[in-house]
């Protein structure tokens, strides 16, 4: 969200204390229904400042005053895979009242029909961090984020994609820019882990995740320790894919894996076969563009190409 916005999860105080959970939940939730796979549960919400620096609030004597910070509270929204075995990779996201807000607004302007049954809570402007406020809200919103995943429209959304990855990945992105690849591989990862439950295993967002976290951990000097398994799993899942947009990013995840088993030590006979292959088929296989270029051509974001 951007800080000009004032809305009631952005109220001054002095007297909170920050990065405090302020409610949590003590029973699992019961699953939504049989036919969604996914449980979104909010296990637990807490208060964190809007700015690093607080500013001194005058008094009506004009005389000076307290020093009040902007807080908002954040919901914890687990995300897990019901069933047997157990969820190995349950993940996690950090949600704003303002992120269920621009979901449901952007939803209801592209499906008004869809979700004209969903009670969504309403902005406040007293009372906002009380833990029966918050627990009513966690509550709302989860039943809204399973009525999403009932309704294929809501659910395949790009409103919905949005709200799933847009904060992670644009963090991740600049992280990329500043060369700061060790921190935006675990951003990618949770984000990859995230999508990968709600979408097919060869949807254009989990691919694109996909190339663009085998690009975090290829692109210094030294591969992250983690390199091969995503490249790995890249190469599997691009072997059947048919959708022609995807495939521009083929080429360019090919010679990257075949660098990558250069640096390793790996035997690299596989690779080369395939590209000869494409290469007789008069695919151009050397001189275009790079992964994170093709990437970017696919879905701009904030990241140096």
């Amino acid at each position: 969200m951007e800080n000009g916005e004032s809305i009631e999860e952005d109220v001054d105080s002095a007297t909170e204390v920050f990065d405090e959970t302020v409610w949590k939940r003590f029973h699992r939730r019961q699953r939504y229904n049989d036919t969604v796979p996914l449980h979104f549960e909010i296990i637990h919400a807490r208060i964190l400042p809007a700015v690093a620096s607080t500013e001194l609030v005058a008094d009506a004597s004009g005389s000076g005053g307290n020093n009040a910070v902007k807080k908002y509270v954040v919901y914890v929204v687990n995300v897990r895979e019901d069933g047997f075995p157990r969820d190995p990779c349950p993940t996690s996201i950090d949600r704003r009242y303002t992120h269920f807000l621009k979901l449901y607004e952007g939803l209801r302007k592209d499906h008004p029909t869809l979700v004209q049954g969903v009670a969504f809570p309403k902005k406040v402007l007293m009372g906002n961090f009380t833990p029966e406020l918050i627990g009513e809200r966690s509550g709302a919103f989860e039943l809204f984020l399973d009525h999403i995943m009932s309704v294929p429209l809501l659910r395949e959304s790009e409103h919905f994609l949005e709200f799933l990855q847009h904060d992670e990945l644009t963090r991740a992105c600049q992280l990329l820019d500043e060369r700061r690849n060790e921190q935006a591989v675990p951003l990618l990862e949770n984000s990859f882990r995230l999508l990968n439950k709600l979408f097919l295993d060869k949807s254009k967002a989990v691919l694109l995740l996909l190339c663009r976290l085998v690009v975090a951990c290829t692109s210094s000097p030294i591969p992250h320790s983690a390199a091969e398994q995503w490249a790995e799993l890249a190469l599997r899942r691009f072997e059947h894919v048919c959708d022609t947009e995807l495939l521009v990013l083929y080429i360019p995840l090919l010679q990257t894996c075949l660098h990558l088993w250069w640096q390793r030590g790996r035997d690299r006979t596989l690779l080369e076969e395939r590209l000869n292959e494409m290469g007789k088929k008069g695919i151009k296989v050397k001189g275009g563009p790079t992964l994170g270029q093709a990437i970017h051509a696919l879905d701009p974001r904030a990241e140096t190409i």
